[in-house]
């Protein structure tokens, strides 16, 4: 249930943060504000209950750090400078592809071997990717949409392996406080507050059949498809193992497509659904695979000769 709720909060990010890019934020402006209210919210949550985990190792600041620059402020810079120039439904599959990346990480990284199917379920998602993209057609998509989309897979999949080091050395909403945290001044670099045009979030912007001030929506992406996001999804890595989890998070491709639909009108072809189809069913096939015992990838036995005496 948690995981659920987890999944429809993250999958409301882009209908929420699109309206406030075509008032005039940037991206960057956009990810600024999210990053850093979520930041505040989780800190003031943390201090307030366990301040406990907000104590640190040192040496564990250089693994945090990686976490917060790629896996947060990299995956949410990337992933709006996408929904900005394609829609939203496919910004998000494309950002789904990121299972796939870690089991590819993991055979030819890691060299573990990996059960058949997940590499059935890797082709699917890539024919998926195919027909959502209609490559057939040149890629009439935005190619730098595209390409930020695929960078945000990318950072996605650096946040699992990253996380999953960290997670076992951090307390994991310690570890997401933390890292929200190092996210959020990596952005302001990028988009200081103070550059912020401050009179732009009281204008108006179409949500749907509504027009809502800026900053409520900017509120709203902060709080419940980011800190609460978050803190729900932990929470539910508490009762139920990884793969799991992972599996039932694919909800949220859906729940971004079909609200992107309804509030913003931005319907997918035929073929463009079949493809996210195709590939849903690709992305779970390699998550259930997971739970398949693997092995390490090792020379055969003659070459394992051990001298004597």
């Amino acid at each position: 249930m948690l995981i659920t709720l987890a999944s429809f909060s993250f999958g409301t990010s882009g209908v929420l943060a699109k309206p406030t890019m075509d008032a005039g934020l940037s991206p960057q402006q956009v990810t600024s504000v999210r990053i850093g209210l979520a930041a505040l919210v989780l800190l003031a949550v943390v201090a307030t209950r366990r301040p406990d985990l907000l104590r640190i190792d040192p040496a564990d600041w250089k693994l945090l750090a990686g976490y917060g620059l790629v896996g947060v402020a990299g995956v949410q810079l990337l992933y709006f400078a996408a929904v900005s120039r394609i829609p939203i439904g496919i910004a998000m599959l494309l950002e789904f592809t990121a299972p796939i990346l870690v089991a590819l990480w993991v055979r030819f990284v890691r060299r573990t071997v990996l059960p058949a199917r997940m590499w059935v379920g890797t082709v699917l998602a890539m024919l998926g990717l195919a027909l959502v993209a209609q490559v057939w057609q040149g890629l009439r998509l935005d190619a730098i949409g595209l390409l930020a989309g695929v960078g945000a897979a990318l950072c996605a999949a650096a946040y699992f392996i990253v996380g999953e080091r960290g997670a076992a050395r951090i307390e994991p909403l310690g570890l997401v406080t933390w890292g929200m945290v190092v996210g959020a001044v990596a952005i302001f670099f990028l988009a200081p507050p103070w550059t912020i045009p401050f009179d732009l979030l009281d204008d108006g912007t179409d949500f749907g059949g509504w027009h809502v001030p800026v900053w409520t929506l900017l509120v709203a992406c902060a709080v419940i498809s980011t800190a609460l996001a978050y803190l729900l999804s932990i929470s539910a890595l508490r009762d139920l193992p990884a793969n799991v989890v992972s599996v039932l998070a694919l909800v949220e491709p859906i729940v971004a497509t079909a609200l992107a639909w309804l509030i913003l009108g931005q319907a997918l072809t035929v073929v463009q659904v079949a493809g996210a189809v195709v590939l849903l069913i690709g992305a779970t096939v390699v998550q259930l695979a997971a739970r398949a015992p693997v092995v390490p990838d090792l020379p055969p036995a003659s070459e394992h000769v051990h001298p004597v005496g």
